[in-house]
């Protein structure tokens, strides 16, 4: 569903986004400024330095990349964030349905919603209990209650 509301910009972004969190992004950019550096040092000749110590132009160009790379990373992540909402809005709806449907089928079958919940939050309550490794309790059964 998701992927058909992406726009051009969007998977431009997304495969910027893909490609700067690799290994290669780093590679490549290791030999850039090694590259770089070396031709403007002159180790290949004074006639190959085009941007001498302190090498501005380099600084203004890793700057000028940080700032679109940091704008297509943003992009990317605002997108993912609107995906897990509506997730989050799904996961919720499913969980009040099966709430609804679990207390119809309870009260047709006859058990004490009260019962029903106080044997829920006793298990609830030992769980945290059990996920807390300074209270020393172990974990019990849902069946052992």
């Amino acid at each position: 569903m998701f992927a058909r509301l992406r726009t051009a910009q969007d998977r431009f972004a997304d495969a910027i986004t893909a490609f700067a969190g690799t290994m290669g992004f780093g590679y490549i950019h290791t030999v850039w400024f090694a590259v770089w550096i070396a031709l403007n040092l002159g180790l290949c000749g004074p006639a190959a330095v085009f941007d001498p110590y302190p090498f501005g132009l380099l600084t203004m160009i890793v700057s000028l990349e940080a700032v679109f790379l940091s704008t297509f990373v943003m992009v990317s992540q605002n997108r993912q964030a609107a995906k897990e909402n509506v997730r989050a809005d799904l996961v919720f709806e499913t969980d009040v349905r099966a709430e609804v449907w679990a207390v119809h089928m309870g009260k047709a079958l006859g058990l004490n919603p009260q019962e029903v919940e106080w044997h829920v939050q006793e298990i609830i309550q030992q769980s945290r209990r059990a996920m807390d490794p300074a209270s020393g309790v172990r974990p019990v059964a849902p069946e052992a209650l």
